[in-house]
């Protein structure tokens, strides 16, 4: 728990500096290199016998969502994002493998695509917004607040199973908790950076979206027991590799983004 909590507070004084001083571009280059790293590990789970192809087409797909999502209009961003999935399916019949786990491959690849590529890029999304890096530090509060809480609660107070045949570890005690610090995360942002969320909206956003947050963790624990990995790297001591520590990010960038632009209005 020691080198889990250091290595935390170590990629905060990194990170949170980078953010507040390097703008807009900043999150670009933040995204662009995580994404890329993620890519990386998801690839080495889900190809580990012939990584190679799979990871230069995934990134390419990846990287061509990030640049139209930020430099082209919404409908280039639909047409993108149609090629890819065409361009897919002819980069599984081009490389098939073994024709009877086709359909596997195939699938392993959409999820790399549409699962990293099309939740990332909701973080520069959400910083263009006004008030923009109030948001991303709103996300990364209801994401990591919520998995610290879920952490301490689950290990002094759980005793309820949350989802043991995919996470054994977690716990109903553990989830109320990382409510709770979502909850309190929100709050706090709220009161520093985004004063037009009213409480109701503190709430709802941290439970709800929160929500999302734990799902997206309980995917990705799915997803390593489908490939029978503990984790995703080993990049962060005490924390695996980087899709594991953003797993939650990956869920709750959309639905915060959405919360934004048709509930709020920015």
């Amino acid at each position: 728990m020691f080198v889990r909590l250091v290595a935390g507070l170590v990629g905060l004084a990194v990170l949170i500096p980078w953010m507040v001083f390097g703008g807009v571009p900043a999150i670009d280059l933040l995204v662009v290199a995580a994404g890329l790293i993620c890519v990386d590990e998801y690839v080495r789970m889900a190809f580990p016998e012939a990584p190679g192809k799979p990871r230069l087409w995934i990134a390419a797909c990846v990287l061509a969502l990030f640049g139209s999502a930020w430099y082209l209009t919404d409908r280039w961003l639909v047409l993108v994002s149609v090629i890819e999935v065409v361009g897919t399916m002819i980069f599984a019949v081009a490389s098939p493998g073994p024709i009877d786990k086709a359909a596997d491959r195939l699938g392993r690849l959409f999820i790399g695509i549409g699962w990293i590529g099309g939740c990332f890029l909701f973080m520069p999304l959400l910083r263009r917004l006004d008030g923009g890096l109030a948001w991303i530090f709103l996300l990364l509060c209801l994401a990591w607040l919520s998995d610290t809480g879920a952490f301490f609660a689950g290990r002094f107070f759980g005793k309820t199973k949350l989802y043991e045949a995919i996470s054994p570890k977690k716990t109903v005690e553990g989830y109320i908790g990382g409510m709770l610090t979502a909850v309190a995360g929100v709050f706090v942002v709220r009161a520093v950076g985004l004063p037009s969320l009213t409480p109701v909206d503190a709430v709802v956003i941290g439970t709800v979206i929160g929500t999302a947050g734990v799902i997206g963790d309980l995917a990705e624990s799915l997803l390593k027991r489908a490939f029978n990995v503990k984790d995703s790297g080993t990049i962060m001591p005490g924390h695996g590799g980087l899709l594991d520590r953003v797993d939650s990010v990956l869920f709750v960038a959309p639905l915060l983004y959405g919360y934004a632009i048709l509930i709020k209005g920015f």
